[in-house]
């Protein structure tokens, strides 16, 4: 006879497999889980090699001063540079040395080697090329220290309080070269030209008197370029003003006297406004214009333009003898200068 289970035995076996299905359940979910696209992308050791390299990263971009370093070429031996030339293991060899007007500097054994237009690196190799060849070294190590690049410096020339040649070692901007010549002059231009040694162009800089645009006229220079500041026009006010003295003219469209006389704070109660004169500067000396400065302040006749050099002058009420122009000249050249934005 077949034997049935009772129903505990049943209930049993229920609570069994339901426990055994629980712990299936269980240990599946603990499993790491993988990505389906991966599963069969399994690379072996030889794949990896054959593999195509991937594509090599690019640096990063340069930052602005990097890139002005890298613009500026180095500096070039030429003559009278002085130098200091090591040779390794052959001190015999080494020495102070300067270049000479043909660019060539003189050495024990090789005689003269040419080195003017090259920078101290290229100028080594021609030295170590010139041991190997006369068999003098095999295996030559030259180091060249220039002590002074005479040849490569930045000529400052104009208003400026030490006109001269500056040694352009090292990275130089204007306004380091500037300070270098003491500054400029209480007469100088707020403009100023910058030729370069290959004479490809000159370069004309403003400087401005805003701190906010002065880091535009802070150009980069070059060894070999020739900085000139120019003389400003000065127009003179003298006599009975507020404020006697020059005024520079930076202005490119010109002033003119009633611009000069608020500049100059105006004439003062003993000024003879009807005996106001205007020297004119010419090929021929000054020509003499008079000139109604209260008819001119009232606006009643038309203002009048001045030029560089010109000098006005307005006398004292009462004054009688006449001034002449060198008087007024003489008195021009001692005259306080004054820096105005016309």
């Amino acid at each position: 006879m077949r034997r049935v289970l009772s129903v505990p035995c049943l209930i049993l076996v229920v609570i069994v497999l339901a426990v055994f299905w629980n712990r299936l359940a269980v240990a599946q979910n603990a499993a790491p889980l993988q990505d389906p696209a991966h599963l069969d992308n399994s690379v072996s050791p030889q794949d990896t090699a054959n593999a195509p390299r991937s594509a090599p990263v690019q640096p990063a971009p340069k930052s602005d001063d990097a890139n002005r370093m890298a613009k500026n070429s180095p500096l070039l031996l030429g003559p009278g540079d002085e130098v200091e030339i090591t040779v390794y293991g052959a001190p015999d060899l080494s020495g102070h040395t300067r270049v000479g007007d043909s660019g060539n500097i003189s050495m024990p054994l090789i005689g003269y080697v040419r080195v003017g237009g090259l920078s101290t690196s290229e100028a080594e190799a021609a030295i170590e090329a010139q041991l190997r060849q006369n068999n003098i070294l095999n295996d030559p190590q030259v180091s060249i220290f220039a002590k002074d690049f005479s040849s490569s410096g930045i000529s400052v020339a104009g208003e400026v309080v030490r006109p001269g040649f500056y040694s352009a070692v090292g990275p130089h901007r204007l306004f380091d070269v500037l300070q270098l010549a003491g500054g400029t002059t209480d007469r100088a231009s707020n403009k100023v030209t910058i030729s370069h040694r290959d004479q490809s162009d000159v370069t004309t800089v403003a400087i401005s008197k805003d701190p906010a645009e002065m880091g535009t006229s802070n150009v980069d220079l070059q060894p070999g370029d020739t900085v000139v500041i120019p003389r400003a026009g000065i127009v003179y006010a003298l006599g009975e003003i507020i404020r006697p003295g020059g005024y520079v003219i930076n202005s490119s469209g010109g002033i003119t006297v009633l611009q000069v006389v608020a500049a100059a704070g105006g004439p003062t109660h003993l000024a003879s406004y009807g005996k106001t004169t205007l020297l004119h500067r010419t090929a021929t000396g000054f020509q003499e214009q008079k000139i109604d400065l209260k008819k001119l302040l009232r606006g009643k006749v038309k203002d009048i333009s001045v030029q560089n050099d010109d000098i006005l002058f307005v006398p004292t009420s009462g004054f009688k003898s006449a001034v002449n122009a060198s008087t007024l000249v003489a008195a021009a050249g001692t005259a306080a200068i004054y820096h105005v934005p016309f």
